[in-house]
């Protein structure tokens, strides 16, 4: 099965990438909803979580308190780096089981930090959604209502938007309309149908 790897900035419209493949019956893993599920209360990465952090990361229902951890590691590389060590490989694992379980000509695998975290290979495919900085700022902000300086300093921590567009397979351009985004994905699923056809 072809293996599409779908990643962007923040901001730039994988969800709504993603959910435009779903409704066309393609199956779509998500590493953001992998990595939800391997943090919820009982799961062993939370228990490795608290070691690392200690119960201030934590709810006092034992949860996962996402700001306070989010808080800790994003002004800190050494936490931020600890923290990936314990989830990524996690993540990874738990795509290649789900994976595993999937019969369709190709897959979407939505993984944002697909080069941050140097995994290109797990993916046959890189299928980058771009659009200007200007745009995602915009995008986030309304969103998730961050400052301009909090959303900034995500972006910088993220690789470049020249980077990604220069190690792409494939582009979609979602600085525009939604009309407009449906018809490139619609080209792509076209694509991607005859390489899975080629593979057989």
């Amino acid at each position: 099965m072809l293996k599409v790897g779908l990643t962007g900035g923040i901001g730039c419209g994988k969800s709504t990438v993603a959910k435009i493949f779903a409704d066309l019956n393609i199956p779509v893993l998500d590493a953001d909803h992998v990595a939800h599920r391997l943090v919820e209360k009982g799961q062993p990465a939370l228990d490795q979580i608290q070691q690392a952090f200690g119960t201030a990361i934590l709810n006092p229902d034992g949860s996962l308190n996402r700001k306070n951890l989010r808080e800790l590691v994003f002004s800190d590389i050494e936490q931020k780096r600890k923290l990936e060590s314990i989830l990524h490989p996690l993540i990874y694992q738990s795509l290649q089981t789900e994976l595993e379980q999937l019969n369709a000509p190709y897959c979407i695998i939505s993984i944002p930090l697909l080069f941050e975290t140097a995994m290109t290979h797990f993916v046959d495919r890189i299928l980058v959604i771009d659009c200007p900085v200007e745009t995602q700022i915009e995008r986030v902000k309304m969103r998730d209502n961050l400052t301009v300086e909090r959303i900034q300093s995500i972006i910088d921590n993220q690789v470049s938007r020249v980077f990604r567009k220069a190690k792409a397979d494939d582009l979609i351009d979602n600085s525009t309309t939604d009309y407009r985004l449906a018809e490139q994905v619609k080209k792509l699923h076209n694509l991607y149908l005859s390489l899975s056809a080629c593979r057989d």
